[in-house]
């Protein structure tokens, strides 16, 4: 018969006030979208970290004729300063840091150039002597590079030592921003939930403080009295997270694994798990606002 009761007075105050009601939703919707887009970046930004450093290698470039930057003074690298470059790679200083090493010629590094930009303008005045032999140092830890990085770029006959996680972390960088972004105007908008939530239910209140006045004449518990309120602004969240986790699995499926998935094959994308681990994160944190906002609201009508 509580239960009833309780059912039917919340069934009252979403009917008394349906617009803020929907307004409640909306809110919550777009505020909660924005939450679960940002948690799934910052999954998308640790997998790409791991798939791509992984892979990042560290290049030796050696000196050509027509190098002057490092170790460089317009002379080709000889073959005794290659040798001491792979010896030192060789060494117990690097050697337990060193996963594989590769080294490309003048003409592999040329095939390697032609295939990439062949069709660019001004690529047909390239010669394979412009390029520099490379040797190509994996990893077991990609982390380590700065130790080989220092050891080498020393030695004679090395133009330059570059680690290619250089070259990705200025695109971590901008996801980075675009996922604080997204929590940023998260945020704000579960302000702006909240504030809208605690809004609702106070007219709610207001518009039944008669009914309330007589049920605190009554001898009913403040408990009993804030219940309805609260499950008021809890199901208006709740609708709002339902909305957003299902946009939230859509967006996975269709855009990211559908049309990115097509579109980048060689990049590891997120999938449903990680939507699917969102999900309940969005269903708590609506639920878990609307019921603190809309008691905290409702408070006020429980002093005597």
């Amino acid at each position: 018969m509580r239960f009833g009761l309780i059912m039917s007075e919340v069934g009252s105050g979403l009917r008394r006030n349906f617009s803020m009601v929907v307004s409640v939703v909306l809110v919550t919707f777009i505020s909660l979208t924005f939450v679960g887009a940002a948690i799934l970046l910052q999954f998308q930004i640790g997998q790409m970290k791991g798939y791509w450093y992984d892979k990042a290698q560290v290049a030796v470039y050696m000196c050509t004729s027509l190098s002057t930057e490092g170790q460089c003074n317009l002379v080709e690298a000889t073959a005794d300063q290659k040798a001491a470059v792979k010896a030192q790679l060789e060494s117990p200083a690097l050697a337990p840091l060193v996963k594989n090493v590769s080294f490309q010629t003048h003409k592999q590094v040329y095939a390697q150039y032609k295939q990439q930009f062949g069709d660019t303008t001004g690529s047909d005045f390239v010669t394979p002597s412009f390029l520099p032999e490379t040797f190509w140092v994996n990893l077991k830890d990609p982390s380590q590079a700065d130790a080989v990085v220092e050891s080498i770029g020393s030695l004679a006959g090395v133009e330059e030592v570059k680690d290619q996680r250089a070259y990705l972390d200025p695109i971590f960088s901008a996801l980075n921003a675009a996922s604080f972004t997204a929590i940023g105007i998260a945020a704000l908008m579960l302000v702006a939930a909240v504030l809208l939530i605690a809004t609702t239910i106070r007219l709610s209140a207001f518009s039944r403080r008669r009914e309330l006045g007589i049920m605190r004449l009554v001898g009913a518990s403040n408990r009993f009295i804030q219940t309805p309120f609260v499950l008021e602004g809890v199901i208006s969240a709740l609708v709002g997270s339902v909305l957003a986790s299902g946009v939230i699995v859509l967006l996975v499926k269709f855009f990211v694994q559908g049309y990115l998935g097509s579109q980048a094959q060689d990049t590891p994308f997120i999938g449903l798990g990680d939507a699917f681990i969102v999900v309940p994160i969005l269903l708590v944190v609506g639920a878990l606002l609307a019921a603190a906002s809309a008691r905290v609201a409702i408070s006020r009508y429980l002093k005597v």
